[in-house]
């Protein structure tokens, strides 16, 4: 799955170690989910979603081989 919380984090001016903070998860997880090695939970999308103030959609995207 692809995601662009890298680019919004940026966009929004939040460092990792900020946005952790904010969302009350650790810097790690926020590395993670930016690298593509860890995929969220559907609460933490959705809370990534409200935080950035855009839909889900906008920031994950499946890939062909997330289908299989």
């Amino acid at each position: 799955m692809k995601n662009r919380v890298s680019e919004l984090r940026k966009q929004y001016g939040y460092s990792q170690d900020h946005l952790a903070e904010k969302l009350g998860v650790s810097r790690q997880t926020i590395i993670s989910i930016e690298k593509g090695r860890y995929n969220p939970s559907l609460p933490l999308a959705m809370i990534l979603a409200e935080f950035f103030k855009t839909p889900v959609e906008t920031i994950f995207t499946l890939e062909e081989n997330d289908y299989k």
